[in-house]
Formats: C-alpha cells, sequence, structure tokens
C-alpha cells in the first residue's frame, strides 16, 4: 500500500467487516506521515449519521472552525491548498457519496494533498486506486501434519497464537494444538476480527475444543459458504460473532445489544442511565461491562477523566441487530437522548462557574452521542420538541466551544417545521438567533430574533427578551454602530438584573457595553465596566467571559497609552481562551497582542503576531468577526508595523507567523521572553534544532512529567503540550520520550 500512496493522491483500502481496514490504514499513515510535512490526520466517519456534516468533521479533526455561513467544504479546500498532508477518512461506507463528493472537491483544490480512504465499497472517484485488503493467509490442513510447530506460522496462524497469549500467558502452540488453530482459522476464513474472538475464549478452553464448538454450533452455515467467496468471509465472520455472543451470558448479550445504541464511546456512568431497567438492574451493569471486556467484546481505553468504551464497528453493528430483533430501539435511542439532554442541561446550569474546561473536555468527549441523539430527534417529529430542548441546551457548547456551524446545522432543521408556542420553541429561536449572528449572518440573525420576539413577550420571559436585546447589539456592533450596540446592552443587562439571567446573561451584556466602549474611544468607562464584570465573574468562578473582558481591558489600555499593561492582559485572555477551545478569542487575543507590540515598537514581533492571527483567523472562516471597527484596529497595526520595520523585514516577519501551527503561534504570543535568562550562542547550538519551548518541554519530559503536567507547569493548553513533544520527536527522528529524555539530560550535562 505504501507503493500505492506514492504514485496516486487517492487510495481507498477496501475489504469485508472485521478484516482490518483501519488498522491497516493506521499503521501505514504512521509509517509514512514524515513524508508529509503538516502531518497525517485520522478522521473516524463512524459515528456520523448526517451526510452534511462529513466536511464538518474533517475540518474539527484539522482544528479549522470555520464560522462563517459559506459551504465547509470551500473552506477546506481554501485551508488544504497549499498544506501537504495525507488525510486517513475512515469508515466510509455508509456515507460513501458524500465522502465522494467532498474528496473531489479537495483533490482538486489541493495539489499536494493525498487521502487514505477506508471503505467496504470503492468511492468510485477519478483516479481512486483501489488496495483490497484480503483476509490473512492460513496454512493448508496437510501443513500441520507430523506434529511439528512451523517456526514461521502463517499470519492468521501468527494472530491467534499472539491473542491467545495475551488472553491467557500460559497459552504456546504446540504440535498438539497447531493443527486444531490451522482448522479455527481457516474456518474463519482468516478474518481478524473473528480470529480475535475465538482466541479470547483459550482462557476457559483447550483449542481443541474451541475449534470443534465452533464447527459443530455453526456446521450448516459452513457448509453452504464455503470456499472464499465475499459472502462466504462475511458469514465467517458473522459465525465468529454468533459464537462470542452464544457463550456470553443472557445478561452480558443484552447490554451487548444495549451499548450498542451509543455513537463512539462512553462512560460506565452512561451505560447504567441509558441502558439498565428492570431486567437489567444499574447495579449489575459494572460487571457486566468488566465481563464484555475480559471477552474482547468492549474495549476499554484509560483517559485522565476515567475509563471509556466502545464496540467495534462491526460489534456494534451486530448488536444494533439485536436490540431492533427485540423491538428495542426506539426505547433505547430515547433512553440514550434523554440521558444526553440531562447532561447538557446540566452543562448549561453550570456553565457560568469554575468547571468551564471540564464541562468543554467532558461534552467534547461526547459529542459524536450528542450529535447521535439529536440525529434521532430529528428523524422523529414526535422527538422534535426533546430536540429543541437538547440543540438549546447546547448554547455555550455551539457558541463558546467553537462549534457555531454544527449549532446552526441542527436548529435550522428542528425549527423548519411548525411548532406549537412555548418555552422550548422560545429559547430555540433565540439560541438560532445567537449561532447566527456568530456566523456574521446578522440579516438571518435578526429574522430569528423578530420570530423569537412575540414569543418571549406573551411568555413574559425576561430572559428570552435579555439575550434577544444583547444578540441586536451584537448585530449592530458588527455593523459598525456601537453606539446602537451599547443602548441594546444596556437594555439587556437591566433585563438580566431584573427577572432575566443573572449568570451568564449578564455578564455577556456586560462585555458588549465595554467592547462598545472601546470602539467610542471611552476607555476609561470600558475599564470600569471590566472591573465590575472581573468582580463577577470571580464570585463565581467564571473564565470564559473573564478572558473576554482581559481582551477588553487590553484594547483599553492601549487606547489610554499603556501597551505594556496590555500585554498582560492579553496574554490572560489568550491562554484561557486556547484552553477551551474558543478559536474567535483566540484570534482576538493575538490582534490585540499584536498592537499592543507595535505600540511598544516591536515592529518585526508585531508582523510576525499579525501573521500567527492571520493564521487563526483563517480558521474562524472570518477575519475580525466582519467588524468594520476590528477590521480598522488591524489595518492600523499593520501600517505602524509596516512604517517602524520596513517592507522587507515586515513582510519576512509576516511570513514566519503564517508557517506557525496554531499552537505554536499561540505560544509564541505567550511567550514571556523578558521572564528567561539569556541563552549564550554555545547553548542555542547544543539544543538545535529545538526552539527554545520546545527545550524547555524537552527538560521536563526528561524529568519524567506527563504532558498534562508540562501543560500545567509552562501554563499552557494540554494540546499544546502535545504538539510540542511530537514536534521535537519529528525533528530529532525519535520514536519514544525515553529517546528525548535521555537526549536532554545528555544536552544538560553538556551545558554544565
Amino acid at each position: 500500500m505504501k507503493r500505492l500512496l506514492s504514485v496516486a493522491r487517492l487510495v481507498t483500502v477496501t475489504g469485508v467487516g472485521g478484516v482490518g481496514k483501519t488498522r491497516t490504514a493506521l499503521r501505514v499513515a504512521a509509517e509514512v506521515q514524515r513524508a508529509f510535512p503538516d502531518g497525517a490526520w485520522l478522521v473516524d466517519l463512524s459515528p456520523l449519521a448526517q451526510a452534511d456534516l462529513v466536511a464538518e468533521a474533517v475540518a474539527q479533526t484539522l482544528g479549522l472552525r470555520d464560522q462563517s455561513t459559506r459551504p465547509q467544504a470551500e473552506s477546506l479546500a481554501e485551508y488544504l491548498a497549499s498544506r501537504r498532508l495525507l488525510l486517513v477518512l475512515d469508515n466510509c461506507e455508509h456515507l460513501a457519496d458524500p465522502c465522494a463528493q467532498l474528496v473531489e472537491q479537495l483533490l482538486r483544490a489541493a495539489p499536494a494533498l493525498q487521502i487514505l480512504a477506508t471503505s467496504r465499497q470503492p468511492l468510485t472517484v477519478q483516479g481512486e486506486h483501489i488496495f483490497t485488503l484480503l483476509p490473512l493467509t492460513v496454512p493448508d490442513p496437510g501443513r500441520s501434519a507430523g506434529g511439528a510447530v512451523d517456526p514461521e506460522p502463517d499470519a492468521a496462524v501468527a494472530l491467534f497464537a499472539e491473542r491467545a497469549r495475551a488472553a491467557s500467558p500460559t497459552f504456546a502452540l504446540t504440535g498438539d494444538n497447531q493443527a486444531a488453530v490451522i482448522r479455527l482459522c481457516r474456518g474463519l476464513d482468516g478474518i481478524p476480527l473473528a480470529i480475535e474472538l475465538a482466541a479470547v475464549r483459550t482462557r476457559a478452553l483447550p483449542v481443541q475444543q474451541i475449534a470443534e464448538l465452533l464447527e459443530d454450533r455453526f456446521a450448516d452455515r459452513f457448509a453452504l459458504l464455503r470456499g472464499g467467496s465475499t459472502a462466504g468471509r462475511h458469514e465467517s465472520l458473522r459465525t465468529a460473532i454468533d459464537w462470542s455472543h452464544g457463550l456470553c451470558t443472557q445478561a452480558e448479550g443484552l447490554l451487548w445489544a444495549r451499548v450498542s445504541v451509543f455513537a463512539g464511546d462512553f462512560d460506565l456512568a452512561a451505560a447504567q442511565q441509558v441502558c439498565a431497567d428492570d431486567v437489567l438492574p444499574q447495579a449489575d451493569v459494572l460487571p457486566l461491562v468488566a465481563g464484555l471486556v475480559d471477552k474482547s467484546i468492549l474495549l476499554c481505553e484509560k483517559h485522565p477523566s476515567g475509563a471509556r468504551y466502545r464496540l467495534l464497528d462491526t460489534l456494534r453493528e451486530y448488536g444494533r441487530d439485536l436490540h431492533r430483533a427485540a423491538g428495542e430501539e426506539q426505547r433505547l435511542r430515547r433512553s440514550h437522548r434523554d440521558y444526553y439532554l440531562r447532561l447538557a442541561e446540566r452543562f448549561e446550569a453550570e456553565w457560568c462557574g469554575p468547571d468551564q474546561v471540564a464541562w468543554y473536555e467532558r461534552l467534547s468527549r461526547d459529542k459524536a452521542n450528542l450529535m447521535a441523539a439529536l440525529d434521532f430527534c430529528l428523524a422523529d417529529p414526535a422527538e422534535h420538541r426533546a430536540g429543541l430542548e437538547l440543540a438549546a441546551a447546547l448554547l455555550y457548547f455551539w457558541m463558546a466551544c467553537g462549534h457555531p456551524r454544527e449549532g446552526r446545522h441542527y436548529l435550522d432543521r428542528l425549527l423548519a417545521p411548525e411548532h406549537p408556542p412555548g418555552a422550548a420553541l422560545t429559547k430555540a429561536l433565540w439560541v438560532a438567533g445567537m449561532v447566527t449572528a456568530m456566523q456574521g449572518d446578522l440579516d438571518a440573525a435578526e429574522a430569528r430574533l423578530a420570530q423569537c420576539r412575540p414569543h418571549a413577550a406573551a411568555q413574559g420571559d425576561r430572559t428570552a427578551a435579555g439575550w434577544i436585546a444583547y444578540i441586536a447589539g451584537l448585530c449592530a456592533l458588527l455593523r459598525g454602530d456601537p453606539v446602537s450596540a451599547l443602548t441594546f446592552a444596556e437594555k439587556s443587562a437591566a433585563l438580566h438584573r431584573n427577572g432575566g439571567d443573572p449568570a451568564t446573561g449578564l455578564l455577556i451584556a456586560l462585555t458588549m457595553q465595554c467592547i462598545a466602549f472601546a470602539f467610542a474611544g471611552d476607555f476609561e468607562r470600558d475599564i470600569a465596566v471590566t472591573e465590575q464584570t472581573w468582580a463577577l465573574c470571580d464570585e463565581c468562578g467564571e473564565r470564559w467571559i473573564r478572558s473576554y473582558a482581559d481582551y477588553m481591558r487590553a484594547l483599553a489600555e492601549i487606547g489610554r497609552g499603556d501597551p505594556r499593561a496590555a500585554v498582560g492582559y492579553g496574554r490572560d485572555a489568550l491562554r484561557f481562551k486556547w484552553q477551551l477551545g474558543d478559536s474567535t478569542g483566540c484570534a482576538m487575543a493575538v490582534d490585540v497582542l499584536a498592537g499592543a507590540a507595535a505600540a511598544l515598537g516591536e515592529a518585526e514581533r508585531a508582523a510576525r503576531l499579525l501573521g500567527v492571527a492571520h493564521r487563526l483567523w483563517q480558521s474562524v472562516g472570518r477575519p475580525q468577526l466582519g467588524s468594520p471597527d476590528l477590521l480598522a484596529a488591524r489595518e492600523h497595526v499593520t501600517r505602524q508595523a509596516r512604517q517602524k520595520a520596513g517592507d522587507d523585514a515586515f513582510q519576512a516577519a509576516y511570513g514566519d507567523g503564517l508557517t506557525l501551527d496554531p499552537a505554536a503561534g499561540v505560544d509564541y504570543a505567550l511567550d514571556e521572553r523578558s521572564a528567561r535568562p539569556a541563552e549564550t550562542p554555545a547553548q542555542r547550538a547544543t539544543w538545535a534544532p529545538l526552539t527554545r519551548r520546545e527545550c524547555e518541554v524537552a527538560v521536563l519530559v526528561a524529568d519524567g512529567l506527563t504532558n498534562q503536567q508540562i501543560a500545567d507547569r509552562l501554563v499552557i493548553g494540554r494540546r499544546t503540550a502535545n504538539t510540542h513533544v511530537e514536534h521535537i520527536l519529528t525533528k530529532l527522528d525519535f520514536t519514544s520520550r525515553t529517546q528525548i529524555a535521555a537526549w536532554a539530560a545528555a544536552r544538560r550535562r553538556e551545558d554544565g
């Protein structure tokens, strides 16, 4: 397959379920990734149900958070046009047509892009090269004669032996059991997943008995479908899965069927809440989950937040067939939706507090399940009201965590039918107005507000009225009318203080007052309201709005002639925005830091920061949110830095900023240069080719710190720490942290 990738821009790995397409694609991607300066990126499409969101899934994986209204495929095409990277699209078969359309568009637009896809069927795109992944080779039955163990067994036998040893450390391939292993692997047509499921059983049974049970139980099926045909291979896998299911206890089999309702992975609490009932008590779920993990039905993955579980796609499909046959599908999907609706409501209720990053990470982990719950609501008119409630409860996930495009996707579809008046409709309308305004579609946002106003008035809903006023002010601000924006912001704050939303609703109204004052040049009033906002945020530990207040204070400090103070406030804003994945907030903060650098006379640093900011705005999709005031401020900084540095130096520094990936760019913007001792030329040579920050990370790796501990020590995001470690591995041509640690220790000794 690597040879194919060297000559083809699109390679599709095809084969039956369970044959190892994903595993093979990931192995090949890991082996060739160093040939791609912009990396190899995996996009798992298996949890996705909406064809319209294929491009969005790719964009999210690449860190591209285009919030504009233009088609996401266009944004992707523009983003990839100048990049050399490998895109791995995994599990395309259920979305083959939209995948094919996207692949064609991206390959036309991005000449250095290569795509490796996995699918049970070809994408049928021009230029596609098919790599058909065949099952593992198995020996002829005669090769086991004589009892001697083959020192180099065929791939299927080797896989069985490896997995059997993992399941039962005392297992060994011997002359006594080799024939049974070969017979079993041949019976399963060499399909890796089927072989792995059988190998797990060596914990309880000798391999000869496993082979006999498998053959006896499904003799008719084997007799009908023999000879290596695709249909026969599908049936061989089904045979192995049926057999594994038959060896589960009744309760384990029931839980297998029920956990298949999850999209992607899930935690124990979700399984207990969604799957338990009178037949399957909640207290039994933990030991049953452990049993399915032991049988390799469920995969267990350890995360800092705790264990999460998932089914392989083939086993999930099997489980869904089981719960459909039992007539449980609708009940299970509703139970699943209800659980994630309750989770979203908790998220909304607790958002204005100290746990915003934890909530961001939690919902990011559960995003596939949240989208699946919304898909269920969309598919059934009887569930539309619950869908409105779920989509509206996710307001801060859409607007604060970088997902307004997906929020609008679901809200627009849920609001398309007629709905009876009620609180759910009213809230969904103003939330839709909010995410639409964030995309810069101001006319559509104001149309949503016009729909919402009579409902809010009839219901006496002061929270809705306060948000309507805020969104109207945001539209005015983005149209370049800070005076009207201030009027709306003051009205919003008054409504929220008197029966509305005294938490985020009030705080966000105050931040609009701040920026309206800043745009109007009234910096003292900007600072007064900023300090009021800080105090309210600090009372409850809120950080998202506070970081916007930090940004507003930075604007004010530049305006009143103290750019050095602005640097501190701008960095405070950027640190939290980066932790939260708020791309818009990050871009705004880097813009203000560029302004502060220009005002301090650091023209080349300002130019470099302008380049960093431009790349961040590219990922957002709407430079400076389309605001005339923010655009004018950036143009002023650009002229100021260019005049001070000169055209050539400005362009060189600006180009440097553009070449930094977002994580490195943010790291550069946060660099507290004055807090670090100067390096000697000898030290710089000793640690080449690493940057100063990469040297710090290498030292901390040598000290035994994890990436999260490194992030905490350096006050950067975990993603940034991950990126630094990857860059170090690439630059030094290493493959492990141990090598980094040894290298860093040697450099420290040389430095004395």
